[in-house]
């Protein structure tokens, strides 16, 4: 069986192997495919049965193009790279990577919100610089510190990360108050559900993990911005869409906002005109939660069980119906 792998880098900058695919067919590793030309899309895929993409979109008439196509796995995650419908239509399995970064995405919202709290990088190059040797006292800060204890976190959205992260929270001595899109029980007595307008007007801290749908597109905006606490801390490890960037960085810029931590964009890579460059105490990662090691190879480990099982006639992991 032909395998191509349309966007191969992302996942695999080569600290892992492609090994666990090359043992069921043929496979062709593109680092890069264009995101725009068809062309070149159709041309890679060639007479492939089976693709892998992360970021590659896969539509209607490019499935219409490779007829033989019979396997679609999406490395990520998210799927809406891909024509669902269409792949639908055709039979096509598309599979997807549930759950492989859990505690990687919470360990990266820490690491924002312990940045924001704690600026260590500021003062790590501060001492650097010579400031400290310099220094007349044997101590000094370049910027407001805060403790995280009695805060309140609140989580948008209260899946496997959001929970993980609510343990980490916990740890702190925080208080955690979540909402979520239907009634889902608490993974403890410590943690509380509660209305969005309730998670608003109680939250020192705003962390978003929901995945980005129609309801949820620039959900953060100035009208919800409006209900938060002035000088809320805001975090976004989820999905760029989520923000209504020109209006958090309008609120960042006059205070309504303390600070946010974003390692996602709207649009990625991030444009020049992005207003968040240019707000005032924005810290932005370039989507990086889920691109620890360990976790890219669990993510690689779980692609190849998926089309594993894809051949064994017990598919898994498959995010569409078919005929």
């Amino acid at each position: 069986m032909k395998i191509v792998v349309l966007d191969g880098y992302a996942l695999n900058p080569g600290d892992l192997s492609w090994q666990g695919f090359e043992e069921f067919g043929e496979v062709t590793v593109y680092e890069r495919t264009s995101f725009t030309d068809k062309s070149e899309i159709i041309e890679r895929i060639g007479d492939a049965e089976a693709i892998l993409t992360n970021k590659t979109p896969i539509d209607e008439e490019i499935l219409a193009a490779v007829p033989q196509l019979k396997y679609i796995g999406v490395i990520a995650t998210g799927y809406n790279v891909v024509d669902i419908e269409a792949a639908e239509q055709r039979n096509i399995p598309v599979t997807n990577i549930p759950t492989y970064g859990t505690d990687a995405v919470a360990q990266f919202t820490f690491a924002l919100l312990l940045e924001i709290a704690n600026q260590v990088g500021v003062h790590n190059v501060s001492v650097h610089q010579g400031e400290w040797q310099e220094s007349v006292d044997f101590t000094y800060q370049k910027t407001p510190l805060m403790e995280l204890q009695g805060k309140t976190l609140g989580l948008i959205g209260y899946g496997e990360i959001a929970q993980a992260t609510a343990v980490i929270a916990h740890a702190f001595n925080m208080k955690v108050i979540y909402w979520n899109h239907r009634p889902k029980e608490a993974q403890a007595e410590w943690a509380q559900q509660v209305s969005m307008e309730e998670l608003y007007q109680q939250s020192d801290i705003i962390s978003l993990h929901v995945p980005q749908t129609a309801e949820t597109q620039e959900m953060i905006n100035q009208e919800s911005i409006a209900k938060m606490k002035d000088g809320v801390i805001l975090l976004n490890t989820a999905r760029g869409g989520l923000l209504d960037e020109a209006a958090v960085a309008e609120a960042l810029n006059e205070g309504k906002i303390f600070a946010a931590g974003v390692d996602v964009v709207s649009s990625e890579p991030m444009s020049k005109d992005n207003p968040l460059l240019t707000a005032k105490n924005c810290f932005i990662t370039p989507h990086i939660a889920w691109r620890p090691l360990e976790t890219r190879e669990r993510l690689m480990a779980i692609a190849v069980d998926n089309f594993a099982a894809f051949l064994a006639g017990k598919e898994k992991n498959v995010v569409n119906k078919r005929a």
